[in-house]
């Protein structure tokens, strides 16, 4: 099975970066940093989630990543699917940090239960076709609103696909932009650049999650 086995985020001061993830996430190995000047402004076209089991997680990752220097794009609330809030982090990586539940049931652990990507495609069923062609294997799709695929154990991180202009939405942010992703993606199937323009280069499979 393909999948994502590494994920690069490409940002400006590198130090500054790894302070951040490492101080309001907990990332490490999930994460890689990247030192990058490539111009780019407004929506970069995806958005990384971290799924956690209860509200008090989602509560204690927002409030760290606020402290650590994160800006508020959506505060912290209860919707029809659960519980959850969108910060943009120093970088201009955009986080999604929610959870299924809509009660405690126990206090905050900082537990990751998923790290997700969420890439806002122009065209979601081109995109699915690419991606399955070059080795994906769909596990859910919705016509063309949404797709996401089958990941391997151990990979890192989780892949979707979503509509450019739903996904700018649910981020809370207008969904013009142009330049760079600033994200780069490795498997054991690139190197390839999907329709969007999301650049997918070599890599061996992780062997930590």
């Amino acid at each position: 099975m393909i999948s994502i086995a590494s994920l690069t985020l490409e940002v400006a001061d590198t130090t500054a970066a790894e302070h951040f993830y490492r101080t309001a996430f907990g990332l490490g190995a999930q994460v890689s940093l990247r030192g990058s000047e490539a111009p780019t402004t407004g929506f970069r076209g995806f958005t990384l989630s971290i799924t956690v089991s209860r509200p008090a997680d989602v509560n204690s990752f927002i409030d760290s990543a606020l402290a650590a220097g994160a800006t508020t794009l959506k505060p912290a609330s209860k919707s029809l699917w659960g519980y959850g809030g969108v910060v943009q982090a120093p970088d201009g990586a955009i986080w999604k940090i929610a959870t299924s539940s809509k009660k405690d049931s126990g206090p905050a652990t900082r537990h990751i239960d998923a790290l997700v990507l969420l890439i806002g495609a122009e065209d979601v069923k081109a995109s699915k076709r690419f991606y399955t062609e070059h080795g994906l294997s769909v596990a859910k799709s919705f016509g063309g609103k949404y797709v996401e695929f089958a990941t391997e154990e151990s990979s890192p991180v989780k892949l979707g696909l979503y509509q450019r202009r739903a996904l700018a939405k649910d981020a809370g942010v207008p969904p013009d932009g142009t330049g760079s992703h600033r994200l780069v993606l490795g498997s054991t199937a690139g190197p390839f650049t999907d329709p969007d323009g999301f650049a997918w280069e070599a890599a061996l499979p992780a062997t930590t999650v």
